[in-house]
């Protein structure tokens, strides 16, 4: 069988084949901790799967507009523009199946091949095998660590520039890290892309995922809605991971362009789901602060277990249901210098199952520290507390 070539340059999201490994480790009898995979433990809000019931019930179960049904795309549009404070409209909103979507559609719209692509690394590994797939070049930018979380290194940033630099990605919140931008970060970026003139993806999945403050967007700096596309999701504020549901905003013109690929792509995001999706935006919102209180009783009892552990240092992030430990010092210790090597041994002593640096992104040549990824969106405080302290344990051996 002749496979296209195009296909080597597609990747995966690793998480899933950590996920495998943990599935199999758990059927030989083993007790998995399961801090691997981003996915949530906890039931949709009760007002989206009523409003999906209702629409199956009403027959909404053939096909709709390519680009969304209309009251969504309103809602969305009305609900976004107050948390942005921007002057969206439904013409700027075109529904996806999905959050993930969104990602190759910017790039399929905007990107040629041979262009360039700015993107996070550590990151969604998601961005570097669109960009590959499509023929464009992927040129990775990076974090440090600051005194309340990771920042961009502005420096790798610029570095990463050239003249053939069409684009940029920004997943602000971050996944794997769990950091988000300040004020100062979003206008450092914004003189940058408005200099440079490059289209921004900013990929806002748990824009709405967070415990105390507020979620500023990248779009609120000036002269730069005109020039990106939010990347928007139901899977975590509303728990609805598997019923593929999300959006793409921005300008008009690029909107237009990506309902076009929908055509081609699915002709249409699922009838009934999108009437749950809108039940959900309309209704009582206490089922969807109930999820949020949750997740930040776990991320508590995440961070307080793995600061606990000599050789670990983790930050608190504000917002996601990600961590992302500094283990260089446990590493060491131990003598292990494969991630992979660590946490299969870390599975194995202790059924406590996580990601590394490695499954988000190729690692760079000047990277000296080691990093682990803690997902707590899947795991109830007593199992995080009970397994961490089996990971103590280990660790410290």
């Amino acid at each position: 069988m002749r496979i296209a070539d195009r296909i080597a340059d597609l990747g995966t999201e690793t998480a899933f084949a950590v996920s495998g490994e943990a599935a199999t480790f758990a059927a030989q009898g083993n007790r998995v901790y399961p801090f691997h995979l981003g996915d949530i433990n906890l039931p949709t809000p009760s007002t989206v799967v009523e409003g999906a019931e209702k629409a199956i019930a009403d027959g909404k179960t053939g096909y709709c507009p390519n680009a969304g049904i209309p009251q969504l795309r309103e809602a969305i549009a009305s609900n976004v523009a107050a948390s942005h404070k921007t002057d969206y409209t439904a013409e700027n909103v075109v529904i996806q199946p999905g959050g993930k979507p969104t990602i190759g559609k910017f790039i399929l719209t905007l990107m040629n091949p041979g262009d360039e692509v700015l993107y996070p690394n550590p990151g969604y590994p998601i961005y570097e095998s669109q960009i590959e797939f499509h023929g464009g070049v992927a040129v990775p930018y990076g974090y440090v660590e600051g005194v309340k979380n990771f920042e961009l290194d502005f420096d790798s940033i610029e570095r990463g520039i050239t003249e053939k630099t069409r684009l940029l990605i920004l997943n602000d919140l971050q996944n794997p890290m769990g950091a988000e931008c300040s004020i100062e970060e979003h206008e450092r970026l914004a003189e940058i892309v408005r200099a440079h003139d490059l289209y921004v993806l900013a990929d806002e999945a748990y824009f709405d995922m967070r415990y105390s403050g507020e979620s500023t967007s990248f779009v609120e700096q000036p002269g730069i809605a005109e020039r990106t596309v939010v990347l928007y999701t139901f899977s975590k504020k509303f728990a609805m991971t598997g019923w593929r549901l999300g959006a793409s905003i921005g300008p008009k013109e690029i909107m237009e362009v990506i309902a076009k690929i929908n055509v081609n792509d699915e002709s249409c995001s699922n009838h009934f789901v999108q009437y749950g999706a809108l039940a959900g935006l309309r209704g009582d919102q206490s089922e969807v602060q109930a999820i949020l209180d949750t997740l930040e009783a776990r991320r508590d009892a995440t961070v307080n277990g793995l600061n606990a552990i000599d050789g670990i240092t983790t930050f608190t992030p504000d917002a996601t249901f990600y961590l992302f430990p500094n283990v260089t010092e446990l590493m060491e210790r131990k003598n292990i210098k494969s991630y992979e090597v660590f946490r299969r041994a870390a599975l194995h002593a202790t059924g406590v199952s996580f990601t590394s640096r490695i499954h988000f992104g190729r690692q760079v040549d000047d990277e000296s520290n080691r990093y682990i990824r803690f997902a707590y969106s899947g795991i109830d405080v007593a199992d995080i507390e009970e397994g961490l302290g089996l990971f103590k344990e280990w660790a410290e051996r």
